[in-house]
């Protein structure tokens, strides 16, 4: 790996890490659900399966699919305050909605990074 690649891979993860604050920002508002990490988190899994997709097919190079997936997924996805965010929905007896955002992230995250990336490696078929 380059030095360029590791530096465009820190640029990236900070683009990313800006936009999940932004949308955090948008949505901060919202108490009763995390809105925003499953809009962070499904947009980024989709990304994720399209940069696989099109990685696996030839269509970009390999260097590009680590910094868009490493660098800007990364930065943009946030298991981290998933975990944080379900276990305060525990302390305050809010358990289904840490069960629903826990399982709709999973869900919608594999999800449509799954139907992206087969629907890619279905067309190039």
């Amino acid at each position: 790996m380059t030095g360029g690649v590791v530096a465009a891979i820190l640029v990236a993860g900070a683009g990313g890490s800006i936009l999940r604050y932004l949308t955090a920002r948008a949505f901060a508002s919202n108490e009763r659900f995390p809105w925003a990490v499953l809009i962070v988190n499904a947009v980024g899994s989709a990304l994720g399966g399209m940069l696989a997709g099109l990685a696996h097919i030839g269509t970009i190079d390999p260097n590009l699919e680590v910094v868009l997936l490493t660098g800007l997924c990364g930065g943009l996805t946030t298991f981290s305050t998933l975990s944080v965010e379900t276990i305060q929905f525990v302390t305050l007896k809010r358990v289904r909605t840490a069960l629903v955002s826990v399982a709709t992230n999973l869900v919608v995250g594999i999800g449509a990074a799954a139907a992206i990336y087969f629907w890619l490696i279905a067309l190039a078929a």
